[in-house]
């Protein structure tokens, strides 16, 4: 097999292995702490920071018009109309603008 079959297959046995052994960390316990399920909550934010920060310090007037009307969005919807309204108005000005 090539590198890149075994970079990927790595990839996936680490990424079960640290999805299972949060499992049965917190299985372990009968109550989890309001502090680390406050942290808990706070990861998908702060993932989807790490992959806004960079498109935002680096855009150009595409990705800052998607991303200005992907927050007005998330003022009123959800996450995946956000997503997927920002996704759509990123294509069509790409498209536009060239």
């Amino acid at each position: 097999m090539s590198t890149t079959v075994w970079i990927i297959l790595a990839g996936a046995v680490m990424t079960y292995l640290t999805r299972i052994g949060g499992h049965l960390v917190l299985s372990r316990f009968e109550r989890i702490h309001p502090r680390v399920e406050a942290g808990l909550n706070a990861v998908p934010a702060a993932v989807l920071t790490t992959l806004v920060a960079p498109a935002a310090v680096s855009a150009g007037s595409a990705e800052m018009i998607a991303l200005l009307v992907a927050g007005l969005v998330s003022l009123r919807a959800g996450m995946m109309p956000m997503f997927l309204t920002g996704a759509a108005v990123l294509i069509a000005l790409r498209q536009v603008m060239g």
